[in-house]
């Protein structure tokens, strides 16, 4: 039996995309490698948001190179969103790379396999259709994403996104009730809807077939079976008061919301092309928790865009500590190739961002911590994930806020448990099975 290998970089999108990948190599006869050695065609499902991201699959590539020098049947595929980014050039500058395409394209892994790896070089890049009826391999059975989206219409400056996934393209309700439907009589109890921004989900429809993201979130919870519906990311300029209403009152979509802010400063925020005030985000974070008490808010931050000052850090500082996040991904500005924002004069020097990005990072440890400490002595429901990674004895799992928490039961993967919360830190909770009292 052939086997493979997929090194997946970057975001939730790529995730689900290996998923695919792999479930495709395997329905053509393919088994899975544990590492490259071991493996007749490696894949690498690449990721261009960040240099770090360009830089370790650029060194793992490497060391692919010299496994096709000792072993010349091996196989090497690029796909993703670097390679996209690079098109043509990835061929001129890695000649030993077999076959390269787009996030778009995944298909065409199939067919070169299916061709006995005799497909035209080049790099294929257009989008024919989405992946959601290739078969997918899942890293958790009970949890699976579920794309709804493809591409994005928006210009941030900083973004390259819209130029390697292209303009937004929006699956159609049908397919997408269709595809949770089978996927929750395959014993998935939780759904993550992805997309580069969901909640403009559907505007590219016909007139007939736009029920508008906060529909979707709708017709998804009356999917029997499916527990806990999830979506990222979500853009602040399109959450409407109809996606709030919905979040608040369908049973299955959690009481967790990830929405990016980037930056705390309106100046900032308008070099960034991101289409609101700090001061409108913060007016959508209130109308948010008076509709959903409780939520947690989890968000992006990138620290020394391009002209950030300290007073624009400052203000930066204070929306955080206004709002008050669970949990908060924070980013070094890296300039993209192809972005506006590469371009920019005034580019904030290294040690000045490694210095915000440590103040940013201890001000939303502090915040996460107090609102982890706060759910010390409540019962929460946990989804079951399997054992902890550091301690089998321990079982690890999710609250419907995100919370990562571990706990000892004898509850199996995938099931819904009640867990009193004893113990917190600004990352995880820790507990036991509560004991409910009978009525």
């Amino acid at each position: 039996m052939k086997r493979y290998h997929v090194q997946t970089f970057g975001c939730q999108m790529n995730v689900h995309d290996s998923e695919r990948i792999k479930g495709l190599l395997e329905s053509l006869g393919m088994g899975e490698a544990r590492d490259q050695g071991e493996a007749d065609v490696l894949v690498f499902n690449t990721c261009t948001i960040r240099e770090k991201a360009d830089d370790r699959f650029v060194a793992h590539l490497m060391e692919a190179r010299a496994a096709k020098q000792r072993d010349p049947e091996k196989r090497i595929v690029v796909g993703g969103c670097w390679s996209e980014s690079m098109k043509q050039e990835l061929f001129d500058l890695y000649p030993f790379v077999d076959l390269a395409f787009g996030p778009g394209a995944i298909h065409k892994l199939g067919d070169y396999i299916a061709a006995g790896g005799d497909l035209p070089e080049g790099h294929f890049s257009t989008f024919d259709h989405f992946a959601g009826h290739l078969p997918g391999k899942r890293e958790r059975r009970h949890q699976a994403w579920l794309q709804i989206s493809q591409g994005c219409n928006s210009k941030c400056s900083y973004c390259i996104v819209p130029s390697v996934r292209g303009r937004e393209q929006s699956r159609s309700l049908e397919d997408l009730v269709g595809e949770a439907r089978r996927l929750a009589a395959d014993g998935v109890r939780e759904l993550t809807l992805l997309g580069q921004n969901v909640n403009s989900w559907g505007r590219d429809l016909p007139a007939g077939q736009r029920a508008g993201f906060g529909g979707l979130l709708r017709h998804l919870d009356q999917v029997d079976g499916i527990a806990r519906i999830r979506f990222t990311s979500p853009h602040p300029k399109d959450m409407r008061d109809d996606v709030i209403a919905a979040m608040a009152e369908c049973e299955s979509v959690c009481e967790h919301l990830h929405l990016p802010l980037q930056s705390g400063s309106t100046r900032v925020l308008k070099a960034m092309r991101r289409t609101y005030s700090a001061e409108r985000y913060l007016s959508l974070v209130g109308r948010i928790r008076a509709a959903i008490p409780g939520i947690a808010l989890t968000t992006d931050i990138i620290v020394g865009f391009p002209g950030e000052t300290e007073a624009d850090f400052e203000q930066t500082m204070e929306v955080v500590d206004a709002v008050g996040y669970d949990h908060a991904f924070t980013f070094v500005y890296s300039p993209r190739r192809g972005t506006e924002a590469a371009a920019m004069a005034e580019q904030v020097a290294e040690h000045v961002k490694r210095d915000r990005i440590t103040r940013l990072v201890d001000l939303v440890q502090r915040h996460a911590a107090e609102h982890n400490a706060a759910l010390v002595g409540s019962v929460q429901e946990v989804l079951v994930e399997g054992p902890s990674r550091t301690d089998p004895s321990m079982l690890r799992g999710r609250t419907r806020g995100n919370k990562t928490t571990l706990f000892r039961g004898d509850a199996g993967e995938g099931e819904l448990a009640l867990v009193e919360i004893l113990r917190s830190t600004s990352q995880t909770l820790g507990g036991r099975p509560a004991v409910i009292a009978a009525a």
